[in-house]
């Protein structure tokens, strides 16, 4: 039975995705949790992207046949985190799923958009939902609530906005790249060639940046397909 390590977007909690899992029987369904928010909320967040990686490759075996799924923000870090297992020589993903994330050189330091983390609370907000989509009214209305929400954001956009991508050789890992079809142009995914050397497949599925909000089907789809194939091919030698 194959792993699947789930990575969130910016500010979310893997709460979201392990419910997955009840879709997913057949696999194994991890979450990553990150310090700062949910069950780890009382541990201190970091601020930059490299001690985090540190951190997750330390604590963390990833041993077995393995999927890496990261949306977004947790894209790059599930990037990043198989780029240091095989750094380190150690047991990585047999197959990387990216989904909403553009190319590392232009994230962070190489960034086209504004920064976000240092906004107030009302103007991150209204970026936030410009740029990905709106959250729930009761972010807005309960005080409390917004705080849970923008305290791990505003962290995790600061990690972003921290990041400097290190040249270094491909990753030679397989990946597939996803993103909804209405973000597609703005995320310039051909760019992930220069740092992966196995782009097995392009998809853009129906919606927006949380296409899978919508529909989770087409989606799990992908992670059912790829998880399987790394079974098979570790049963055969051969993949399929």
């Amino acid at each position: 039975m194959a792993n699947v390590y789930v990575f969130a977007h910016a500010g979310g909690s893997v709460g979201e995705y392990l419910m997955w899992a009840d879709d997913l029987t057949d696999l194994r369904v991890w979450g990553v949790r990150l310090p700062g928010r949910s069950a780890r909320l009382a541990e201190p967040p970091y601020h930059r992207l490299e001690p985090l990686v540190d951190d997750l490759t330390a604590q963390v075996s990833f041993a077995g046949p393995s999927v890496f799924l990261g949306h977004s923000f947790g894209a790059l870090v599930a990037y990043e985190t198989a780029r240091a297992l095989h750094r380190k020589g150690r047991e990585g993903p047999g197959h990387l799923i990216l989904s909403s994330c553009p190319p590392p050189h232009v994230i962070g330091t190489g960034r086209r958009e504004a920064p976000l983390a240092g906004l107030p609370d009302d103007e991150l907000l209204a970026a936030v939902e410009e740029r990905w989509g709106p959250l729930s009214d009761q972010v807005h209305d309960d005080p409390r609530l917004r705080k849970l929400v923008l305290d791990p954001l505003r962290c995790d956009l600061g990690v972003l906005e921290a990041y400097e991508h290190r040249p270094g050789p491909r990753l030679p890992v397989p990946v597939t790249l996803l993103c909804g079809t209405e973000e597609a142009d703005r995320l310039s995914l051909d760019g992930w060639s220069d740092h992966l050397e196995h782009v097995t497949e392009r998809l853009c599925l129906p919606g927006g940046h949380f296409h899978f909000r919508a529909d989770r089907a087409p989606l799990l789809d992908v992670v059912r397909d790829r998880a399987r194939s790394l079974v098979t091919t570790q049963r055969t030698g051969a993949p399929t």
